[in-house]
């Protein structure tokens, strides 16, 4: 694999065994914690993002734009590796009810200098990457700015790469701590990081089994923009993989309300996973993902050894819902 990158991250993360989640769901349990990546560039957005901003870097771009949430964890850390490389960010927010309120991913997101515009809903869902093409040729044409587009999550070609070298990492700490991972859960918001570590496990015929849970939209649609990055990822991969949709597994009956929108029932069950285990998960994807991986443990749906479950951070978004916790 192509392993030409910019160092960002904090790495390799740690993995523990979840004793008090492994005793709650009658399994064992285990937590990589790729929250731990870095502190302003906290999360699994900034494994993508080495290989990405080595792309940037080499193309001699001078600004990056990207896309997300207004509390999006992405955009966070796009424009936190951005100002630590010289590099200027533009963000393009999906509006909402909280647009002025500076907290959370948001207000680091000002703190960090990155230009902002913003979209509705609609444009957001329909046209988002038309609106960042017209972005970049105002920018390029009214201050000479060299623009590389990335995609939501960076969840494309060079971003996938990210999570394919995570799962060496993973298979590392496997020989270090003797133990094997028959599963591996992570939330699956835009499709990249479960690529990634569905091609790692494809190219070193790993055999495990990789679960995404969906924190939005179906689970047909990620089957479907995952096989698409896949065969992105492919040009970057020196060997030929077999890409089947059928070993994409994507549960999506825990994607709750809305994307970002939580329930009483899972910011309980977020309260519940910090009081127990001393571990903060967060409102739009682990905590979703989490109380989705617990549920199909003991209901007896997943039944393997030992499941590793994905951090993949975002602890700033979980600011904002304050006022929603029942203290």
């Amino acid at each position: 694999m192509n392993n030409n990158k910019v160092s960002l991250a904090s790495l390799p993360t740690p993995i523990y065994r979840a004793d008090f989640l492994s005793d709650y769901t009658n399994s064992s349990l285990y937590i990589k914690r790729d929250d731990y990546t870095g502190t302003e560039i906290s999360g699994n957005k900034i494994r993508k993002l080495e290989y990405v901003f080595r792309e940037v870097l080499d193309g001699g771009y001078d600004t990056v734009i990207t896309t997300g949430g207004i509390q999006s964890n992405h955009c966070r850390a796009t424009a936190a590796a951005a100002v630590s490389l010289g590099l200027k960010s533009v963000l393009l927010l999906k509006k909402n009810d909280d647009i002025s309120k500076f907290n959370g991913n948001y207000l680091l997101d000002k703190l960090f200098g990155a230009e902002i515009y913003y979209c509705t809903e609609k444009e957001y869902s329909e046209s988002r990457n038309e609106i960042m093409r017209e972005i970049a040729a105002s920018l390029k044409s009214e201050k000479g700015l060299k623009s590389y587009i990335i995609p939501e999550g960076a969840s494309f070609g060079p971003g996938s790469l990210g999570y394919f070298e995570a799962m060496e990492e993973i298979i590392n700490q496997e020989k270090e701590m003797g133990v094997e991972f028959d599963v591996i859960a992570v939330p699956t918001g835009s499709g990249g990081t479960y690529s990634g570590l569905y091609l790692a496990n494809k190219y070193y015929n790993l055999k495990k089994k990789i679960l995404g849970f969906a924190v939005c939209d179906s689970s047909h649609h990620f089957v479907d923009h995952i096989d698409k990055i896949n065969h992105e990822t492919l040009g970057f991969i020196e060997k030929s993989i077999d890409l089947r949709k059928d070993d994409i597994h994507i549960i999506d009956k825990y994607k709750g309300v809305g994307y970002a929108i939580s329930t009483k029932e899972e910011l309980e069950f977020i309260r519940f996973v910090s009081s127990g285990q001393g571990l903060v998960l967060d409102p739009v994807y682990t905590g979703k993902a989490m109380f989705g991986l617990c549920n199909e443990i003991k209901a007896g749906n997943i039944i393997a050894g030992n499941v590793l479950f994905i951090h993949t951070g975002g602890i700033f978004g979980l600011f904002p819902k304050f006022d929603q916790f029942d203290f």
